[in-house]
């Protein structure tokens, strides 16, 4: 016996219980299942009146998932796909750019561990750096003081 369809907001909570989803994710997911726009919206705000639905959570969400491997840059590209508020996404810069040189350490250190030995590993590595999003001064800074510390314990001598 075939099961009965889910209601939208079934639909809806289903889809909230995963992961957070930005409003306008959410709505262009519910879309193919609803009868109209409108309905699609008045689930929506009813919704967020529950606390189902929260842009600010799903910009936590998104800090959470992606900036450990992403930098600034491809993190704000993402989050302007959702349609944040401007006010959402000037936080969420401020945020990004406030860890970036961290968090570009990090996945430097996982992906290379040391500093590049001839030009072409460096090419390679600051366009590893850039297509994850970090900018070009942090990569620099990145690399310099790699650089730096290999002077140090004596590598280039």
């Amino acid at each position: 016996m075939p099961r009965p369809p889910l209601s939208l907001k079934a639909r809806a909570v289903g889809y909230l219980s995963r992961r957070e989803h930005s409003r306008a994710e959410l709505a262009r997911k519910l879309a193919p299942h609803a009868e109209s726009a409108e309905q699609v919206e008045t689930l929506l705000d009813a919704l967020e009146r529950e606390n189902w639905l929260s842009n600010d959570r799903f910009v936590d969400s998104l800090v959470h998932r992606r900036a450990s491997r992403y930098g600034a840059a491809r993190v704000m590209q993402e989050a302007k796909t959702h349609q944040l508020g401007g006010e959402q996404l000037r936080d969420l810069q401020d945020r990004l750019r406030d860890t970036e040189l961290e968090r570009a350490t990090e996945v430097w250190r996982k992906r290379f561990g040391s500093p590049p030995d001839t030009p072409e590993a460096r090419a390679k590595q600051i366009r590893f750096m850039m297509a994850r999003g970090f900018s070009r001064s942090v990569v620099g800074r990145i690399l310099k003081g790699a650089e730096d510390e290999g002077e140090f314990d004596g590598a280039d001598e």
